[in-house]
């Protein structure tokens, strides 16, 4: 198993596959190869001085064909938890955090609160602050139905 770093820069990296994939509705293949060859420049493990893509990352790569392959059921599960909130309606960046957060949480590889911190710290880097405690009680609500 990888070191908890490494995970966490994955899942920052899925992120970006998942929410670029969500915006131009590509294939998965696209959405991961598009994330190598320019999403990689804003990567501190990428090598902007012989502008080379990034090493595959397997786990990344998991988690981004993982959610979107369970997005309808992922997605059902969004709405039924977060009251007053269509899906569609929601911040892109915020919908698709709770998306890989909630397919992490079916792996049952990590324990939910474990899953939860990594989500509210996508959620401090990549959105605002009103979508730490949106995300937060979201992904609490489910994680105690089991």
């Amino acid at each position: 198993m990888a070191a908890p770093a490494a995970r966490h820069r994955s899942r920052k990296r899925a992120l970006q596959v998942i929410f670029n994939w969500d915006m131009r509705r590509e294939t998965v293949d696209a959405a991961i190869a598009h994330y190598y060859l320019t999403l990689h420049s804003d990567d501190p493990d990428a090598d902007p001085e012989n502008d080379t893509p990034l090493k595959p990352d397997p786990f990344m790569e998991e988690l981004v064909r993982g959610t979107i392959s369970r997005m309808p059921e992922i997605d059902k599960e969004i709405a039924a938890n977060a009251k007053n909130w269509r899906l569609e309606r929601m911040p892109a960046v915020d919908r698709n955090i709770l998306r890989l957060a909630i397919f992490e949480m079916h792996q049952n590889n990590l324990p939910g609160p474990v899953i939860i911190d990594e989500a509210i710290e996508l959620a401090r880097q990549f959105s605002g602050d009103e979508a730490v405690p949106f995300v937060n009680g979201i992904l609490d609500a489910i994680s105690k139905k089991g």
